[in-house]
């Protein structure tokens, strides 16, 4: 028996079916915009408020149903007030998706950060300076931002140099840069407990190795004992890179490929993900 196409096919049928696709779309982006925040736990926490009404309507307890239908009810207002930061950041992030947007332009300011921190890297690493720079990627590192010392600043090879100086108030801990940006310092990042890891490398090593663990971010250490260079990203560590190979590193994972980057892109990328099994 054949299919008849003619009958699948229809206005309503697509539309149904559009509108399914626009609900998994806002669905992944906003697990993505708060993965790796504070708040996903709060979002969690919602889940959790619904799924007990559910069972509290369906088993007939009233009162239980009614004080969570007051928790829930009041609960959207706490919410903007909660999530305030991660809306206008999306809102941020949606107003910036324009079609017109030239990939070319933000591969230039992308060269540029690459060249700041070469630059900073080449000066620690030659005076076996300690230090530890954490790029965000797609997951938030909101969690570390806040707990470091936040600055919102330029990035630039000698701001860099200046802040992993020893014996400076900032020297220890993480720089986390985030939209082109170094968004604090004196930031600790979530240490590994990986066995794999060889005794030799200390703790900015297992940091990095931590923040790979729970991020996509790439982290940048410089060793004060060897003056060698790493990089670790999903949950690997790429020891003793040249500065011919951080760069080409950097570039491969920070530059964008295309022309031009628009929301068809990022669809195509989103199902890609979905039909791929998220591999």
């Amino acid at each position: 028996m054949g299919i008849n196409w003619s009958n699948l096919l229809t206005l309503h049928n697509l539309s149904n079916v559009l509108d399914i696709l626009v609900v998994w779309i806002l669905i992944y982006e906003l697990f993505m915009l708060l993965k790796g925040t504070r708040s996903i736990q709060l979002l969690r926490g919602i889940v959790i408020l619904v799924i007990a009404k559910v069972l509290s309507w369906y088993l007939g307890l009233t009162m239980t149903s009614w004080i969570l239908d007051q928790i829930i009810n009041w609960g959207v207002i706490g919410c903007i007030v909660i999530f305030q930061p991660e809306i206008r950041r999306g809102l941020e992030k949606l107003g910036q998706r324009s079609v017109f947007k030239q990939s070319q332009q933000a591969n230039a300011r992308t060269e540029k950060l690459i060249h700041s921190l070469d630059g900073a890297i080449q000066y620690l690493s030659k005076r076996r300076i300690g230090a530890l720079i954490a790029l965000q990627m797609k997951t938030g590192l909101e969690e570390w931002i806040e707990k470091g010392i936040q600055l919102d600043a330029d990035v630039s090879s000698e701001l860099l140099i200046n802040i992993f100086i020893p014996n400076t108030p900032l020297h220890d801990g993480a720089v986390i840069i985030k939209d082109d940006r170094i968004a604090a310092a004196n930031a600790y990042l979530p240490p590994s407990d990986s066995n794999l890891i060889p005794r030799e490398l200390g703790t900015r090593h297992r940091a990095a190795v931590g923040l790979s663990e729970v991020t996509d971010a790439i982290t940048i250490v410089v060793s004060e004992e060897t003056g060698e260079v790493s990089l670790t990203q999903n949950n690997e560590l790429l020891r003793g890179m040249s500065q011919e190979d951080y760069l080409k590193y950097l570039r491969s994972q920070l530059l964008t490929p295309n022309t031009k980057k628009t929301w068809h892109g990022e669809v195509h990328d989103f199902f890609s993900k979905v039909m791929g099994g998220g591999k």
